[in-house]
């Protein structure tokens, strides 16, 4: 079996299961509490929101947790526009439909008016139509994801931020896909809030966290208790937080050599696609290691007899990948993010998404599958 889908969610780590298990078998008092067993398990909670602030350059106060990526983006996104009294948002056409889904919803029952900032050929945001909608909708809340979790391009944040900034916007950046696999220095960096699900850089699932920054605080999006600075009520996931911070001390730690390795996969796979399948070509600028995230590569195939069921030809044999984003599988009309960027597009598209974890062996096999299945003789 082969598994060529991480970014719908990566195995875990065998060294974060090690450092979740005293906190799922022994250690399994309340946070909230004030006797010993919650007064342990609170130390593990702030021990691990400092490791996390401290790798990402933040302050632990700006470190709220959450159940995972998409409770962090409607959170910040509710909670920002509620308590900046926002009339306008920026975003774009291809956001995770945690972003894109929530904003439509809110616009719909009249809290502000949504603008889409326009893409180029390949995908990526037109910065200077954002500045021009910056200019023309001042205090806004801006949108925009660090990585397309489809296609892979890579915003510049940098720069966007900037932008943000001197508009005097709120900017909020879906980082899920990046946060593990990409450096993020919250200190320089003009983003008002960020996001990161564990599952994505081999933790566990359930448990993610948001970055608010002190002096551009939101109102809270669940209530219930004063958990989290009273930021967001209910108990804490001790043990999904611990492995965490784990999983994100390894990321950091170990993060060139994993890009280095998987650069080098998706490299691999890219020039064999090419030698293999004629006509084959990807999505976005998904096979530029400089303009994509590293772990991403849309492959769009020739149309053949056997593209309505590619994905399943390849599960059949062993090869686990698919066709867009985990969240928005089997709904009707197929990737948003595809079918915005590539209306005519009449062949099949996989995305493969590669991790740490993957070998040579997986790339070779996963290519020698897909020439079978698109009528390419051997």
């Amino acid at each position: 079996m082969i598994y060529l889908d991480n970014a719908a969610t990566t195995p875990l780590d065998p060294e974060v299961f090690e450092a979740m298990k005293p906190y799922m078998l022994n250690d399994f008092g309340n946070p909230s509490s004030t006797h010993s067993h919650g007064r342990k398990t609170r130390a593990a909670l702030e021990s691990a929101r400092q490791q996390i602030a401290s790798l990402l350059n933040a302050e632990p106060g700006e470190i709220v947790f959450t159940s995972g990526g998409t409770e962090a983006d409607n959170a910040l996104l509710r909670g920002a526009i509620q308590v900046h009294g926002v009339q306008h948002v920026i975003t774009s056409p291809i956001e995770h439909h945690a972003v894109s889904h929530t904003l439509e919803v809110l616009a719909r029952q009249g809290w502000f008016k949504l603008h889409h900032v326009t893409l180029d050929e390949k995908g990526h945001i037109n910065l200077d139509d954002l500045e021009t909608l910056l200019k023309e909708n001042p205090h806004a809340v801006v949108s925009l994801m660090h990585a397309n979790n489809e296609i892979g391009n890579l915003l510049d944040i940098e720069r966007a931020g900037e932008l943000c900034h001197y508009y005097n916007a709120w900017f909020h950046s879906d980082t899920v896909q990046t946060v593990g696999h990409l450096r993020h220095d919250l200190s320089r960096l003009k983003v008002d809030g960020m996001t990161a699900g564990a599952h994505k850089f081999h933790g566990p699932k359930g448990v993610g966290f948001m970055f608010v920054r002190k002096k551009k605080r939101i109102e809270p999006f669940i209530h219930g208790g004063a958990q989290e600075r009273n930021m967001r009520g209910g108990t804490e996931n001790v043990y999904g937080v611990v492995g965490m911070a784990k999983a994100l001390e390894l990321a950091y730690r170990d993060m060139d050599a994993h890009a280095r390795h998987i650069r080098a996969l998706k490299l691999r796979m890219t020039a064999q696609l090419r030698e293999a399948i004629p006509g084959v070509s990807f999505h976005g600028d998904s096979e530029d290691l400089k303009r994509s995230l590293y772990t991403i590569l849309n492959v769009c195939l020739p149309e053949c007899d056997e593209s309505g069921q590619l994905l399943f030809n390849l599960d059949q044999q062993g090869i686990s990948a698919s066709g867009g984003s985990a969240c928005s599988s089997g709904e009707p009309g197929g990737s948003h993010v595809l079918k915005a960027l590539y209306p005519s597009c009449k062949g099949a598209s996989v995305r493969f998404s590669f991790s740490r974890f993957n070998t040579v062996e997986d790339i070779d096999q996963a290519v020698r599958a897909l020439e079978q299945l698109c009528c390419i003789p051997a």
